[in-house]
């Protein structure tokens, strides 16, 4: 079959082939077995692999070299340089200028706000430790006689009669004083650790009359023990605390001296300042007004060293609050319980420095004695009380409404669930002419109910 093959291919003029090794059809043990080639390491052939991967090695030394792939030498681990180019950096490179920029605004915006921090504890230490026996969160800490321009160091440093709550806050926290149970303090602070979110809280303020932009202010609460020292101090084993008595009590009212600028936030935020009335009084600045539930109570509060440490803060003062009234609306009896407590709010100036504290120094001295001429003065008549107590007998009337509405509403909604159930029970044990006479009935009941409920309104 092969000669025939071989001859048409001559006649046709087609070149003969060499022939196959092993034809197709041939048996699997007759096929060929490979010949071995031997391998013959030569010279020229290594010294030629070594130039080739000494070039190699050579182009991608360069540290400026192109950021196009080129073949690296295998170097030992530690000979990073061998192997990289500041090609294979440039995406870290252009990070990290904004991770350096960003650390730096964070430490530099954390140490500002504490050298504030320490300046206004510097200035108002020695005053809170001259009405307080212990002024801080270190119940072990004592007065230290610290002057106003005593820088202190350790545990006599004045900064840490603060506690940093927040990056933007520091409180701290003062007891140990006739008339008042405890003092708060916090500071807040502008967040100069984080650019972006201050330059939006200032853009949102600008343009959302609603969001006012943040400013830097301390608030002061001082609550006042009221008549309540036997339960709130513990006493001592010899039984004389008992026996002692003390007149820290007065009346119950709101009265507050605002700045005119903060005058619809403050209204609006808290309760309390809602139940007043807004009067102008020639004893104050002309930015400055007052807001009370009484006029007599106004004009037994607003003496003349009130008038003169107001007219000395300036405009940094934002409010001054005498409140028995809780901060947010009473939904409950309990809420509206008076407890007692005074409220300082004052703008911080921009300047670090003890000295440019010079200014509240008055306001904040009298804010810590006023317990003390609140417990001293006379109770006031029954008449310049009246408008008071009539405000809160009214709140407590709606609160009861406001809860005799909701137990209605609660027997309504248990007794509409006990007749569904009792419905379906019912349902469950009919047949089913006996069901459908049953929701026939509930229809004509439904429809008679409709046409009376249509008669009487006509």
């Amino acid at each position: 079959m092969g000669d025939i093959l071989g001859a048409l291919r001559n006649v046709f003029g087609q070149p003969s082939q060499a022939p196959l090794a092993a034809t197709d059809d041939a048996d699997f043990a007759n096929y060929a077995a490979p010949s071995p080639v031997s391998i013959v390491s030569t010279p020229t052939a290594s010294i030629s692999a070594t130039n080739s991967a000494e070039s190699a090695g050579a182009a991608s030394s360069s540290w400026f070299a192109p950021s196009a792939y080129q073949p690296r030498p295998y170097t030992a681990w530690y000979r990073v340089w061998e192997r990289v180019t500041i090609a294979d950096f440039y995406s870290e490179l252009f990070i990290l200028p904004f991770i350096i920029i960003i650390v730096v605004v964070h430490f530099w915006g954390t140490s500002k706000n504490k050298r504030k921090a320490s300046g206004w504890i510097r200035a108002h230490a020695p005053l809170l430790e001259q009405e307080y026996a212990c002024v801080g969160f270190d119940t072990k800490r004592r007065s230290t006689g610290l002057d106003a321009g005593d820088m202190g160091t350790g545990v006599n440093d004045p900064i840490d009669l603060f506690k940093e709550k927040a990056a933007n806050e520091f409180v701290t926290y003062a007891t140990g004083r006739q008339n008042v149970a405890f003092l708060d303090i916090k500071l807040l602070l502008a967040k100069r650790y984080n650019p972006m979110g201050r330059a939006g809280e200032l853009t949102i303020g600008f343009f959302v009359e609603s969001m006012a932009a943040p400013k830097e202010r301390m608030e002061a609460t001082a609550y006042v023990f009221d008549g309540r020292e036997h339960d709130l101090i513990i006493q001592s084993s010899n039984g004389s605390f008992e026996k002692e008595t003390f007149k820290s009590s007065y009346d119950g009212f709101v009265f507050a001296i605002v700045h005119k600028e903060s005058m619809k936030s403050l209204r609006e935020s808290r309760y309390d300042l809602s139940l007043t009335t807004t009067k102008d009084s020639a004893k104050l600045p002309p930015w400055a007004t007052v807001m009370s539930e009484s006029a007599e109570v106004s004009d037994a509060l607003l003496t003349t060293e009130l008038v003169k440490a107001v007219e000395q803060t300036g405009e940094l003062l934002e409010a001054l609050i005498i409140t028995d009234m809780p901060l947010d609306q009473p939904k409950k009896l309990n809420d509206v319980q008076p407890r007692k407590r005074l409220t300082l709010l004052v703008n911080l100036p921009s300047s670090n420095s003890s000295s440019a504290y010079q200014a509240t120094l008055p306001i904040f001295r009298l804010f810590l004695r006023l317990p003390d001429i609140l417990a001293a003065a006379p109770r006031y008549r029954p008449e310049a009380l009246r408008r008071v107590k009539a405000t809160r007998e009214d709140e407590i009337k709606k609160i009861k409404k406001n809860e005799e509405d909701e137990r209605a509403d609660d027997r309504r909604t248990k007794f509409e669930k006990q007749k569904k159930e009792e419905r379906e029970r019912m349902l469950k044990n009919m047949s089913a002419e006996q069901q459908r006479k049953f929701r026939e009935k509930e229809t004509a009941t439904e429809l008679r109910r409709g046409q009376k409920k249509k008669s009487v309104k006509a």
